[in-house]
């Protein structure tokens, strides 16, 4: 038994694509959008970078910035591992060979998210835009993401506590 979940496993992963390109049809956020591909939309996450949220200072811009770039465009988008807990494909999505990844670092509109990346590329586009305060940047009290969000569930935890 165990012989065929192993077979099972390493054919459905020979059939995954760790390159594909389709259409962009939907911008979600800054690092989510929607693609075409194979018939059907498919979610994809830009892999190794974190966007500010829509609610967030920049959020809105990034949500832009992405839509600029790609929308109703073809792309292609280079898969790293398995989809993430919400079925996302997560990978660097190119768009006239630029890396979408990499424009929003440059442009200030994401942090490296150096908790899934070891890429000190990323790193160095983070600082070069920090030096010249671009996008997020320009605001000292800017918040991580990550932390936005801990701390936006933790709201919610205690409002769900005094009701």
């Amino acid at each position: 038994m165990g012989y065929f979940i192993f077979l099972f496993i390493l054919l459905s992963n020979l059939f995954q694509p760790l390159i594909f390109s389709g259409k962009v049809i939907g911008i979600k956020d800054g690092d989510t959008i929607e693609v075409f591909y194979a018939g059907k939309s498919i979610t994809v996450r830009l892999a190794e970078i974190d966007c500010p949220e829509k609610k967030q200072p920049y959020g809105q811009k990034a949500k832009e910035f992405t839509s600029r770039l790609c929308f109703n465009k073809t792309v292609i988008i280079q898969q790293q591992g398995k989809k993430d807990r919400y079925h996302r494909v997560i990978g660097t999505v190119f768009v006239n060979s630029k890396s979408l990844n990499e424009e929003l670092i440059k442009a200030g509109l994401a942090w490296h998210y150096k908790e899934y990346s070891k890429r000190t590329y990323y790193s160095v586009l983070e600082q070069i835009a920090k030096s010249e305060k671009s996008g997020i940047w320009s605001d000292q009290s800017a918040i991580a993401p990550w932390t936005w969000r801990r701390i936006q569930s933790s709201k919610i935890g205690s409002k769900a506590l005094t009701i």
